[in-house]
């Protein structure tokens, strides 16, 4: 069985929302990310945080199956990544 950390398990969460793709700063996250704001937030007072995942976790989750490139022809480091069936089963069974 394998043990994944908090961090781990946020970024597979968000990878299971769709595409990883890279950003500045070795971050990972959707393509067309941007600042949200709660319906009930009125005036736009608290925006709600963009989720992002490290190059690091991202690496990590590769390794152990979870994540994979989207596109496998191309071997570039700026590719999309996407959960893989082990991700999505690994969810399943430790929510």
């Amino acid at each position: 069985m394998i043990t994944l950390t908090p961090t781990q398990i946020r970024g597979l969460k968000l990878a299971k929302e769709g595409a990883l793709f890279p950003k500045p700063a070795k971050k990972w996250t959707h393509l067309n990310a941007e600042v949200t704001y709660a319906r009930s937030d009125r005036f736009k007072e608290r925006p709600q945080k963009i989720k992002f995942l490290t190059t690091t976790t991202l690496e990590e989750l590769k390794e152990f199956g979870f994540l994979e490139k989207r596109d496998s022809s191309n071997d570039g480091d700026g590719d999309a990544h996407e959960i893989t069936m082990a991700g999505k089963m690994w969810l399943m069974t430790n929510k």
